[in-house]
């Protein structure tokens, strides 16, 4: 039986794991991680998401405190969260679609993803993502409503990451996605549980089940576009995937105001 004292410890240490992992913010250790450790942590990304989420309504709070229409709330919120998560995610979200949408063969998409440069699907993948999402949070009337919406859409769109992984192949022996290994199956069930109920609660059963559900088949689409075409997944179809599910959740969110 594992002891409390270091049971604790290692979950500070996950979550800390997957702070930095999907953040700027310097929370890591400095020490080499052993093998395996990323994928366990990975459990922790949907709580890693919550804290992103937390921010960005933190931001919109004061916002709309100092007089700031919720257009322009909005706004601050999502350049908030874009912020601190480095626009990892919107980096992976752009490369995904230069890659995917711009490459003839396996080895060029590869090629194109891996290039720091923008191109033209990347731009409209990119502008289509901030402004679903934008209108989204502001058709959404009230601090409290938009803090659930930013809570849900950072945490589940995390929580279906170590599913992901442990069910789709890295498309290369290296880049981030195959260094971080394969989650083991209880930080898949894990994250799962965690972004359910953080759905559940914040947009109520109802809601979360159509979210899992457009979640799960959107999953499924870019898995099956990854491997068709790359042959799985890297650590920009994940940012894409990251991307994907945070736009879903805001919109059954924004679904949820208007269809009062």
């Amino acid at each position: 039986m594992i002891p409390r004292a270091e049971l604790f410890k290692d979950l500070v240490a996950d979550l800390r794991m997957a702070a930095s992992f999907v953040t700027i913010l310097p929370v890591a250790s400095s020490k080499p991680a052993a093998d395996g450790t990323v994928a366990r942590a990975t459990w922790a990304l949907p709580v890693a998401g919550l804290m992103v989420g937390l921010a960005g309504a933190m931001v919109y709070e004061i916002a709309i405190r100092l007089g700031l229409t919720p257009n322009l709330a909005a706004l601050l919120a999502l350049a908030t969260t874009a912020l601190i998560t480095g626009a990892l995610h919107e980096d992976g979200l752009a490369d995904t679609a230069d890659g995917l949408g711009g490459g003839r063969t396996r080895e060029r998409k590869l090629e194109i993803m891996r290039d720091s440069r923008i191109g033209t699907y990347g731009i409209c993948a990119l502008i289509l993502s901030f402004s679903l999402r934008w209108s989204a949070l502001a058709a959404i009337s009230g601090p409290f409503a938009v803090t659930l919406a930013l809570c849900a859409a950072h945490a589940a769109a995390r929580a279906g990451v170590p599913a992901f992984m442990s069910l789709v192949p890295p498309a290369r022996p290296d880049g981030l996605s195959a260094s971080a290994g394969s989650p083991p199956g209880r930080s898949v069930a894990i994250a799962f549980a965690i972004g359910t109920l953080v759905l559940a609660l914040a947009l109520g059963p109802g809601k979360a089940l159509v979210g899992l559900i457009l979640l799960s088949l959107a999953g499924l689409l870019l898995a099956r576009l990854a491997i068709r075409q790359i042959g799985g997944q890297t650590g920009d179809i994940l940012g894409a995937f990251e991307q994907i599910g945070e736009i879903l959740i805001l919109l059954v969110a924004a679904a949820l105001q208007t269809g009062r």
